[in-house]
């Protein structure tokens, strides 16, 4: 099940456009935009290569447009649950048999397809959605899903290139199948990319997938689904079904065919299907496999050496770029005493200088949160900040839900080290900071590693190499990706695999070979070329 004699088409990061004024790929978004706009759409639930539409209506608006309307969404029914579940398991066989290379095939184009004459649409869907500016959708829904499908291919092949060892009597070989059932994906709106690879990893390796998108991110959801169908996914191999998360949820992890939870989303949602699982074991064929990325409340550290500026500039990246709603978003700093000073300047002066408004006017460099469950989320503990005696605002701090939903990039900062923005994943525009004494560098890379039940994501700044090996190692076990001198988002496929622990998720790393790894059940397979005549051992001759 190796390469064999195909060599498949390199594995290479797709470079990112830059949208600069008089770009063409600037017109051709913004006209996309445009057009997407002033259009509306009904996205059906896609079950067995048939367009599902089942009377039960959601609406979906823009965040930062909450009173424009871009279309509806269909909710499925438990049947229409099941049908798809079915559906699925019947299209698995000739899914499975399927040569890999085929299989590769489909999603290498589908990679094209979103580089390509998909790329404005896909781009321009993610600004709509979920407000994303262009740049922020474009490293997202065009540059990093095109990377996973590219990537993923190039992971399937290494895993099928690892094979024992074989003598002249004996030939063994490892075939890598597929699970034995289907698997569930459930995938949140903050990510197009995370939304097309739950999904598409696991059928990649062969599985057949019931993916479930999240309510706020249907919209472009539609647009992967588009291209997976164009690029030639057969009926049936992923379905895609929206309505209530609670029931689709009940009907797959109920079903004995259940073998995989590909899953990125809330802590506490990933918690209870975990529990709901352990008690439905009986019920299953096979053990599921449980692959889960969650929340974080990621950190930047910094040394007394390190570059004011440079913190700044992570700070102002990390905590703010799409309104901090990225699992690997900067929420709490710590700072040195000596170099707070010139923190806070420059940090406030890039603050003071963002723009926010629609991602339509390309001078934003933030716009709005998710929706009004969010912000009021986000307004509440900004009010309690404004009120508490241990934090203090220094920039930010307002909010307007009349258009959109609005929230200032906030900048708290506390005495308080367990302060409660200090700990609570908030996913949004607020960032914490706590200044600390240049010579508690020791006490305070504790209070990092104790803070937070998370452990996704963090970063240290330090020009003094003893002191970054030294935080390094302190920090080993509460951040799955760190970083030295950078801020601590922006994972890139190839580079670096995604993942953390903790609370944080099961740390299977997506963008690497370890995550496909979960969805296959490898099966050793040994040919004895000449098969022994006699079970006589020779320690049982006669002396």
């Amino acid at each position: 099940m190796g390469k064999g004699f195909f060599h498949v088409p390199p594995a290479v990061n797709e470079p990112i456009k830059s949208y600069a004024p008089g770009s063409p790929e600037r017109e051709e978004v913004l006209n996309t935009y445009k057009e997407l706009y002033n259009s509306t759409i009904e996205v059906p639930c896609y079950i067995n290569g048939k367009e599902v539409k089942t009377g039960d209506t959601a609406t979906m608006h823009p965040p930062h447009d909450h009173k424009h309307t871009l279309g509806t969404y269909h909710k499925a029914t438990r049947e229409n649950v099941e049908e798809a579940i079915e559906g699925s398991l019947k299209a698995r066989q000739e899914w499975a048999d399927l040569p890999w290379e085929q299989r590769a095939a489909v999603f290498l184009r589908a990679a094209e397809l979103i580089a390509g004459p998909y790329r404005a649409k896909i781009n321009a869907a993610t600004m709509l959605a979920q407000s994303k500016t262009i740049f922020q959708a474009e490293i997202d829904s065009a540059c990093e899903l095109i990377d996973f499908l590219r990537f993923n291919v190039e992971y399937m092949t290494q895993i099928f290139d690892d094979q024992p060892e074989s003598t002249s009597e004996a030939w063994n070989r490892v075939e890598y199948r597929p699970l034995e059932g289907f698997v569930y994906a459930i995938t949140p709106f903050n990510f197009t990319a995370i939304a097309g690879n739950l999904p598409a990893s696991a059928a990649l390796m062969g599985n057949v997938a019931l993916w479930k998108p999240s309510d706020s991110q249907v919209y472009s959801a539609q647009v992967v689904m588009e291209v997976f169908k164009e690029a030639g996914v057969p009926d049936g191999v992923i379905n895609m079904v929206m309505g209530d998360p609670v029931m689709i949820s009940d009907v797959a992890i109920s079903h004995p065919d259940f073998t995989g939870l590909h899953f990125t989303g809330s802590t506490n949602v990933f918690q209870d299907l975990w529990k709901t699982i352990g008690n439905n074991i009986h019920t299953y064929k096979t053990y599921p496999r449980i692959v889960g990325e969650t929340g974080g409340k990621d950190f930047i550290m910094a040394h007394k050496s390190a570059d004011a500026k440079q913190v700044a500039t992570a700070i102002a990246r990390g905590a703010f770029e799409f309104q901090g709603q990225k699992c690997s978003a900067c929420s709490r700093c710590y700072i040195p005493k000596s170099l707070w000073a010139d923190v806070k300047k420059y940090l406030v002066e890039d603050v003071k200088s963002f723009k926010m408004g629609s991602p339509e006017d390309m001078g934003n460099f933030v716009t709005a949160v998710i929706h009004e469950g969010s912000f009021d989320k986000l307004a509440s503990y900004i009010d309690k900040a404004k009120e508490d005696k241990d934090a203090e605002i220094i920039v930010g701090g307002n909010y307007d839900k009349s258009k959109g939903w609005f929230v200032e990039p906030t900048v708290i900062v506390t005495d308080n080290p367990k302060y409660t923005t200090m700990q609570t994943e908030l996913f949004g525009p607020v960032v914490t900071i706590y200044v600390y004494e240049d010579e508690e560098f020791d006490d305070t890379l504790k209070l990092v590693d104790e803070t937070s039940i998370y452990a996704l994501t963090g970063s240290i700044f330090s020009t003094d190499r003893h002191a970054a090996a030294h935080a390094t190692k302190a920090l080993q076990n509460c951040a799955g990706n760190f970083y030295i001198n950078d801020k601590c988002t922006g994972a890139v496929v190839g580079q670096q695999p995604f993942g953390g622990a903790r609370a944080s998720g099961t740390n299977d790393k997506a963008g690497s070979k370890l995550n496909l790894l979960r969805w296959v059940s490898p099966r050793l397979i040994k040919e004895t070329f000449v098969a022994p005549k006699d079970y006589r051992y020779p320690f049982l001759g006669e002396d």
